[in-house]
């Protein structure tokens, strides 16, 4: 049973990174349920100050996560549509076969829909758009740390028990 969620939780941490970028999976979270997976097997000893600064840390970065693409937007001039076209442009840009269609469809997600907002000023619309495209780089960003602190913390404690898991 040990080896089972041993494998189950690195499956988790490992989708905590690819959920950095998708906008389906809340990565940090994924990669603490991963951390969780770890600690509920025998051999490791459960350490739940650890777990529950891991969560706090998972919880307030998925909620802040929902907020820093729209700061990012609404500082430079943006609307709800931005965001909203942001967020399909992220969507269609993961299904898209180009080389980093996430990146270029939040750009032109957010582009589309301050156009369709305001189409008579594209100016105002690219600097909007840039806007939601920083934001959701910055998102990005924070995501992905926190994912690979989490992967690391998994592999590091899984290295120093590894003897236990196979004996």
């Amino acid at each position: 049973m040990d080896i089972f969620l041993l494998i189950v939780g690195f499956l988790f941490v490992f989708l905590g990174l690819i959920g950095s970028f998708l906008p389906i999976l809340p990565g940090p979270l994924t990669g603490w349920i991963g951390l969780l997976l770890l600690h509920i097997t025998k051999v490791i000893p459960q350490d739940w100050t650890f777990l529950g600064i891991t969560l706090a840390i998972a919880i307030f970065i998925f909620i802040i996560d929902y907020f820093i693409p729209a700061i990012g937007t609404k500082r430079f001039g943006g609307s709800k549509y931005g965001i909203y076209g942001t967020t399909i442009g992220l969507i269609i840009g993961l299904l898209s076969p180009i080389p980093f269609g996430i990146l270029i469809g939040a750009f032109f997600g957010a582009l589309i829909g301050e156009l369709i907002y305001d189409s008579k000023d594209t100016s105002r619309a690219i600097k909007a758009s840039f806007g939601a495209f920083l934001g959701f780089l910055v998102s990005a960003t924070i995501k992905f740390s926190v994912a690979v602190v989490y992967f690391v913390f998994f592999i590091n404690i899984f290295w120093k028990n590894r003897t236990a898991f196979f004996s």
